[in-house]
This record gives C-alpha cells, structure tokens and sequence, in this order.
C-alpha cells in the first residue's frame, strides 16, 4: 500500500514515527509539568479556600459560603473517584486528589 506523506514521497515512515513520538512525549511531560505540585501548596489552596468561604458566608450570606465549600468538595470527590478509577490505592489516591482539587495555589504564589 502507498501512503501519502506530508514530507512527500520519499519520505521516510521511520523518521516521522519518531517525530510523532517525540512530540507526544514532549506534550505529555507540559501536562504533567502543569499540574505537578506539592503537598504544602495544596495546604495553601485549601486554606485561601476555607478563608474565602469563611469571608464569603459572612460578608453575603452563609448559603453562599457553604455552595463554595461544597463545590471544592464535590471536585475532590470526583477526583477520588477518577483517581481510584485508574489504579491508585490508600493514601496515595487521596493524595492525588487533594492536589488535583487545591494544587492551584501554585498559580497564585511567587
């Protein structure tokens, strides 16, 4: 079967395999670089979060404050789920999950 390559037609399948393949590798490690973090700044994303459910149930009204609350809970728990969906176990899952759900503090530090 002849195939049509961009390159035309001398190109070669091998090379542009691996160009393929080098840059799959190269995207996949800028999403993993974007949400890798530690577990001091999820620390800090669950504290900005409880402050500003805290601030936003007093300063409009606690209805308020609890629907933000309960949304950070209801992503961490969907993490969990996808979490413990692909293979992690024990703490390790739960770890995962609270830095997917507040690792965004990462964004807002210096």
């Amino acid at each position: 079967m002849n195939q049509q390559w961009p390159e035309g037609p001398n190109a070669d399948p091998d090379a542009a395999r691996e160009r393929y393949n080098a840059d799959m590798r190269a995207s996949r490690r800028a999403v993993r670089n974007l949400f890798r973090v530690e577990v001091p700044v999820a620390h800090m994303g669950l504290a900005i979060t409880i402050i500003a459910s805290v601030f936003v149930g007093v300063v409009w009204s606690p209805r308020t404050g609890g629907i933000i609350a309960g949304a950070f809970a209801a992503l961490f728990v969907v993490a969990l789920a996808v979490t413990l969906l692909v293979g992690r176990r024990g703490q390790y899952a739960v770890r995962t999950a609270y830095k997917f759900t507040f690792g965004w503090a990462d964004w807002i530090t210096p």
